[in-house]
Order: C-alpha cells, then sequence, then structure tokens
C-alpha cells in the first residue's frame, strides 16, 4: 500500500477520518484543524488538542484580532495563509495577565508599552509569542493559525461539534 501526505488548507481540504485496528472508535476523537478555522468566527480559538492544561488553539485569521497577552509563552504556526503579528512590550504585564494566570487574556484597548516590532508568517512558519509582550495578528485573507498555550480565558471549548469518534 502506498501512503500519500497532502497538507490541506482553509479552502481546501479532506474532512479526515479514524481508522482504528483492532480497537473500539468510542477511544479515539479526531478534528481537522481547516475544517475548524474555515467554520470558525475570526479569531475564535478553538481548542483541538488538550495535554492536562495545555491546548493547542486553532484560530481563522482574517483582518485584526484583538490584543492578546499572556503570563506565559505561546507558539503560534501558520498553517495556511500569511499572517502579520504586531508585538509590544507591556510596561505592565501583570495587570492584564497576573503571574498566575494561565492562558491568553484579551486586552481591553491598544497596549501601553514600546514597539517591539512584527513578524510575518507564512505556511509553516513558527513564532514565540513572549510572555509579558501583548501582540494582534493580521491577515488580508482568510488563513489557519495553530497557537500552542495553555488553556484560559479565550480558549473555545467546541469537542461536540469538532470531533469525530467514529
Amino acid at each position: 500500500m502506498e501512503y500519500r501526505t497532502r497538507l490541506g488548507s482553509i479552502s481546501d481540504y479532506e474532512k479526515g477520518k479514524v481508522i482504528p485496528i483492532d480497537d473500539d472508535p468510542k477511544n479515539y476523537v479526531f478534528s481537522n484543524i481547516f475544517e475548524v478555522a474555515a467554520t470558525s468566527a475570526p479569531y475564535e480559538r478553538v481548542a483541538v488538542a488538550k495535554n492536562f492544561e495545555y491546548v493547542i488553539e486553532v484560530t481563522r485569521a482574517e483582518g485584526n484580532s484583538a490584543w492578546y497577552c499572556a503570563a506565559h509563552d505561546e507558539f503560534a504556526v501558520a498553517m495556511d495563509g500569511k499572517v502579520e503579528i504586531e508585538l509590544v512590550k507591556l510596561d505592565f504585564p501583570a495587570t492584564i495577565a497576573p503571574l498566575d494566570s494561565q492562558g491568553a487574556h484579551k486586552l481591553g484597548g491598544e497596549p501601553q508599552g514600546r514597539k517591539m516590532g512584527r513578524i510575518v508568517l507564512s505556511r509553516g512558519h513558527q513564532c514565540l509569542l513572549p510572555r509579558g509582550a501583548a501582540y494582534r495578528f493580521k491577515a488580508d485573507s482568510p488563513a489557519c493559525l495553530m497557537i500552542q498555550t495553555v488553556e484560559g480565558p479565550e480558549t473555545v471549548q467546541k469537542w461536540a461539534e469538532i470531533c469525530q469518534n467514529s
């Protein structure tokens, strides 16, 4: 049997399925990140994988996001499209994301601090979203971002909608 790997995109993906071998399909779940991004609102951070407090969120990048920050490092990977990330070193990060908080926190407005620059991600590129820095995403056309973080107030749980278990 010959296997072919094909990476999808937000506009061109095949719905995947789990094929268990000698096991009950109820022991597995599967979700398609491109389908999650294609059917989500812009910048809705949907959990697609979870390990203890850690989550992988998928978001549909389209237009400008709100500003976010976290009390811990996060990572973003562009799975499809092109996404620009602006970074600001916050003057008082603990007032937005206290040191003992988890996950991304949405800022109420423009961040106060020193501009750190910008990063442009294309498909397959990854960047660090450093703790204590505010960030926002910008995409001129729909793109798919995967964010590694800790479950927090911005994490959306849609397990019943996005998971396939048979």
